[in-house]
């Protein structure tokens, strides 16, 4: 069975086609954020993360107070590295694949614990403030989940960091090991608790721009997601 696309992958996908064919030349404005949240039938955040992809992807450039462009050179993607969704279906590839997020963002947190700024932390705790929204309503964390380590990509103030982990971060984030709106009472409430925790911890240790703890809270983190993916896959095989 296919990997359903998210929103902010669908979004992403739609405007990256519109630049490709030129229904969005290059230099040209794109439409206000406002105007994209109501075309597209999507939350502020959605939009917000697609245009993040695009520009770390080098297809658009901000202008502060202005508007977002396509820019009017777009350099080529290479295929020299690329992860699948179907390869992930196997065990195995799933696993290899959250190892590589652990070394990277392993060494991208030590970087974020000295160059982050308030507004990261702020974002940080909004999104886990929506990871536990998404939780109690019973749905997917998925997309707060994914904009958390986001920022911390973004912190880093390495624009490469922001664009493999844009690359690569759908991948990376395990949905088969989230399924909130099927769990109990019980299991969901362990669930937020563990998501709260696990992440406070993180952003608190950025706060304090402890390197060596953010770098230990983050490997156990996603050390933690990692056994629990085994277990899950372990049962399904």
């Amino acid at each position: 069975m296919s990997r359903r696309e998210t929103l902010t992958e669908r979004v992403t996908r739609i405007l990256a086609e519109n630049i490709r064919s030129g229904t969005y030349p290059q230099g040209q404005r794109l439409p206000s954020e406002q105007a994209m949240v109501d075309e597209f039938g999507v939350s502020r955040t959605v939009v917000r993360e697609a245009i993040a992809n695009l520009r770390a992807s080098g297809k658009v450039s901000t202008v502060p107070g202005i508007g977002i462009f396509v820019r009017e050179s777009i350099a080529p993607v290479t295929d020299a590295f690329a992860i699948r969704p179907e390869s992930l279906t196997a065990a195995a590839s799933l696993l290899n694949v959250l190892e590589l997020r652990l070394a990277v963002e392993s060494e991208a947190v030590m970087l974020a614990s000295q160059r982050r700024t308030q507004q990261h932390l702020d974002d940080m705790r909004q999104a886990i403030a929506d990871m536990l929204t998404a939780i109690d309503q019973q749905r997917e964390p998925f997309e707060a989940d994914l904009r958390f380590h986001r920022t911390i990509a973004e912190a880093t103030d390495n624009q490469e960091f922001v664009r493999l982990f844009n690359y690569i971060g759908g991948l990376l984030i395990p949905r088969t090991q989230l399924r909130s709106q099927k769990l109990d009472d019980k299991a969901r409430l362990a669930l937020r608790n563990r998501m709260e925790t696990e992440h406070e911890h993180i952003c608190y240790a950025l706060q304090r721009h402890d390197a060596d703890a953010a770098r230990a809270l983050l490997r156990l983190h996603l050390s933690s997601s990692r056994n629990r993916l085994r277990e899950s896959l372990s049962r399904t095989s």
